[in-house]
């Protein structure tokens, strides 16, 4: 048990649909799917971009993540799988499959260090990493306003959570500029 507040605050993020796509990026089908089921642009590397609820996230150089209300799923599939024609590309409901939680507060970077090799301080606004929290593969974001989203696999979700909550448990150890 910690005798202090924790330094930043740990929630799940609201449910959201999440559509894998695969292909080529050098070929328009990727760039054609990606427009068709969520109305973005591909994005560049370790990017995201975002529009109202819809986000289309840099996964690997062939591969991105869409988010959109889960709503939208079926119709987001739908229009993939059509744009993608008979090029190669895969098309997956994940929605399932993955875990949201949102990281917030002054030090929510620092909390996301402690667990990350990744450089969480060059991890800009509108930018996605994956990596891993101790041993879990996790994709983190950053959406600017000392806010992080850290995606999981759902079946390691209570793991994660309980390292990001001890993580934040503090104290602060003035690794970044609160806020930041």
């Amino acid at each position: 048990m910690h005798d202090h507040q924790p330094i930043a605050r740990l929630a799940p993020a609201p449910p959201c649909g999440m559509v894998t796509l695969k292909g080529d990026p050098g070929r328009a089908g990727l760039r054609r799917a990606v427009k068709a089921a969520v109305g973005l642009s591909l994005p560049g590397r370790r990017a995201m971009l975002r529009e109202g609820e819809r986000v289309v996230a840099w996964m690997a150089p062939d591969e991105v993540m869409l988010f959109m209300p889960r709503g939208d799923v079926a119709a987001a599939l739908a229009a993939a799988r059509k744009a993608f024609g008979k090029g190669s590309g895969l098309v997956a409901d994940v929605s399932d499959a993955r875990v949201l939680f949102t990281v917030a507060g002054p030090h929510a970077r620092e909390v996301l260090a402690r667990l990350s090799p990744a450089d969480m301080g060059a991890l800009g606004p509108g930018e996605m990493r994956r990596t891993r929290l101790a041993q879990i593969p996790a994709g983190i974001w950053h959406w600017g306003e000392g806010a992080f989203t850290v995606m999981v696999f759902r079946s390691v979700a209570e793991h994660a959570r309980a390292l990001l909550e001890n993580a934040a448990a503090g104290p602060e150890a003035g690794f970044f500029a609160p806020g930041t």
